[in-house]
């Protein structure tokens, strides 16, 4: 009987030390590296979550890749939404600071996205809250590059950097000719 609860003592004991490792890194990873978001809604159809309400889709969201807040044209980020800080949205980058972007409904028509902000609109216009609502969005809140669909698995791929047709910066040199 006392060889029985030593074995149940040193079994608990791994599992708490094993515990009091796992969570910090888990923790750190989470915080540091990549997690996972479910994307909900319809603004980003029909590239994400294409069946509509039926399914959403699963991405796993790159946390370390945007660490200087560095992002490209076309890049799928997840930011705090500045209307609500306390929810994530998940967009696609339009523009980056400097860039003249002709807008969607802001209220101008043509916008210079400023230093330390970019210009993010979801691919569902007129379903989307996104910077022709809000404005260029500030670096800061970045939160993580969208870098794969893990689900549905049907829908496995990695995500990479596209821009909508006749979407991005306005070539100035263009539209004053």
């Amino acid at each position: 009987m006392a060889h029985q609860v030593a074995g149940g003592r040193r079994y608990l004991r791994a599992f708490v030390s094993g515990f009091f490792v796992a969570v910090p890194v888990t923790v750190t990873v989470l915080d540091r590296f990549a997690y996972v978001a479910r994307v909900e809604g319809a603004s980003m159809q029909p590239f994400l979550n294409p069946d509509g309400v039926s399914e959403c889709d699963v991405v796993l969201l790159n946390r370390w890749s945007v660490r200087n807040y560095r992002v490209q044209r076309g890049d799928v980020v997840s930011v705090v939404s500045p209307r609500n800080p306390q929810q994530k949205i998940i967009k696609r980058v339009i523009g980056l600071e400097g860039d003249f972007i002709r807008t969607l409904g802001y209220k101008n028509r043509y916008v210079r996205v400023p230093d330390g902000h970019f210009w993010i609109e979801g691919d569902h216009h007129g379903h989307s809250l996104d910077s022709n609502s809000f404005g260029p969005v500030s670096a800061g809140l970045l939160h993580g590059r969208a870098s794969h669909i893990i689900w549905p698995p049907n829908r496995w791929q990695r995500i990479n950097p596209s821009l909508p047709p006749n979407r991005g910066p306005l070539d100035v040199k263009e539209e004053e000719g």
